[in-house]
């Protein structure tokens, strides 16, 4: 027998009160229906005895204190799923909004997901490939890892999310890949630019879209990260397919749960953020992994927006303490119109070292990557120098490294937004910049890499250096 309560107790924004409510769940779904027949839906955010408080999903206009209906409907928020949900693209709560109809659903998930065994977790291995150099070959993106974005106001990270979702690809073809995207907060032309980039790079049959609007509810930017995660581990471990998930932007949906919790009368912690506020992000973050027994994986890549690129904000200041590292963009690369900025020096694969070598990427990836941090690492110095008693004054050997460090952002970080490198070509790359410098400059890879991949020539032919700067370099090597 299903209760159905008339009348509220009060309404208070988007929220209201029902008293004496018996056998209430916390985040079950209620439907409350209008006067005039029209139907509302929303879930209980909180219980105190037999008072309980619902989040409507739709706004409270034109509810009435006395002749709204709520019928508890007896389980939490679910998600209808099928492999149907590939190339379409669904709301924030999960509705379809491509006019292609309803999907054919063959069961309907919990948004909230079930908590993996720490016992069953399977260490992340082998890698994703982006096709962007400063990722795959210093910040390496591993399957199940989540391994967020750092970025600040105007930096380019929407055009970065749409590259990734564009070229990556995982190097096993017997097996189904898929990206699943999420927008938070988005004004209307940025999310016209989300679909239409998808669309017209013929991607959108491996494309799971969810996207909430900024004059959407702010229950729905909540509800919009876990219905793509939700979808995410429906793909990968009931159908073996590694699924990348791309949300943007975390910023937006933890100013949407600070002002949700204000809206209770929670108190405020840092910056007004509730003190769950860590809790409430690890829900979403760990349901990245691998689980025993299971095929596919889930890997995340959250995008979140630095307020005033303060990296100590509440935001970012969690998000790394959860995550296995960052990729962080700088506004002074973006200025000298690199794109993507990464700033390496700053950025982190913590799981990196576990997920590429021989049998994932290449034997001497990591011996090539500890190089490129170290000879940037120095040209930092150089420049800090530099301004100090200017570029004439410095040794032969620092020139050439501020000659590695222009290099090195000219053709390794700054690809554009069209270029899809392998990870050959990446390497490669980096170990040509790398002849840029002198041999005995590069002390963190020993003489067998060096006698395979050093070629002095070849960096000289492809950059266009100038002919007095050859010219030592060979006086050298005759010394």
């Amino acid at each position: 027998m299903t209760l159905q309560y008339v009348g509220l107790n009060d309404i208070n924004g988007s929220l209201v009160v029902l008293d004496h409510v018996k056998d209430a769940s916390y985040d079950e779904m209620v439907e409350l229906t209008l006067q005039d027949g029209s139907a509302r839906s929303g879930r209980i955010v909180e219980i105190d005895g037999e008072r309980a408080v619902i989040q409507v999903f739709e706004g409270t206009n034109t509810l009435s204190l006395k002749n709204t209906k709520t019928r508890l409907l007896g389980h939490p928020m679910e998600l209808p799923v099928s492999m149907e949900i590939l190339g379409r693209v669904f709301n924030g709560a999960g509705k379809p909004i491509d006019g292609l109809g309803d999907i054919y659903a063959t069961e309907s998930k919990d948004i909230n997901g079930l908590p993996l065994n720490p016992v069953s977790r399977v260490y992340p291995r082998n890698y994703i490939n982006t096709g962007i150099s400063s990722i795959d070959a210093l910040t390496t993106l591993i399957r199940g890892q989540k391994l967020p974005i750092f970025s600040g106001s105007g930096l380019p990270h929407n055009q970065l999310a749409v590259q990734i979702v564009k070229q990556a690809q995982i190097a096993d073809s017997d097996q189904g890949f898929a990206v699943v995207f999420a927008a938070m907060g988005v004004t209307h032309d940025v999310s016209n630019y989300f679909r239409k980039s998808f669309e017209e790079a013929g991607i959108m049959d491996h494309v799971v879209m969810f996207l909430n609007l900024a004059n959407d509810p702010i229950i729905e930017r909540i509800l919009t990260p876990r219905c793509a995660l939700t979808a995410a581990e429906y793909l990968a471990f009931q159908h073996d397919m590694h699924v990348l998930v791309i949300y943007t932007d975390v910023t937006s949906y933890c100013e949407a749960v600070r002002e949700f919790s204000s809206s209770k009368g929670e108190i405020p912690a840092r910056k007004g953020y509730p003190g769950y506020l860590y809790s409430d992000l690890a829900s979403l973050y760990e349901r990245a992994g691998i689980a025993k027994g299971a095929k596919g994986s889930v890997t995340q890549i959250p995008i979140l927006t630095m307020p005033n690129n303060d990296i100590t904000h509440p935001v970012p200041d969690l998000t790394g303490y959860i995550t296995e590292g960052q990729i962080t963009l700088d506004p002074e690369l973006s200025q000298l119109g690199i794109f993507p900025p990464v700033n390496v020096l700053p950025s982190l694969s913590r799981l990196m070292k576990d997920g590429i070598g021989e049998g994932y990427t290449r034997g001497d990836h990591q011996d090539l990557a500890n190089q490129l941090f170290a000879a940037y690492a120095h040209v930092q110095d150089v420049k800090a120098l530099t301004s100090v008693i200017g570029e004439d004054e410095l040794s032969e050997t620092d020139k050439k490294f501020m000659t590695f460090g222009r290099l090195f952002e000219q053709h390794f970080l700054n690809q554009g937004s069209d270029t899809n490198r392998s990870i050959n070509e990446t390497l490669d790359l980096g170990w040509t910049l790398l002849s840029v410098l002198p041999r005995n400059a590069l002390d963190r890879v020993d003489d067998q890499l060096l006698d395979q991949y050093y070629d002095h020539q070849k960096a000289v032919n492809l950059f266009g250096l100038k002919e007095d700067f050859v010219i030592r370099e060979l006086q050298e090597a005759v010394k």
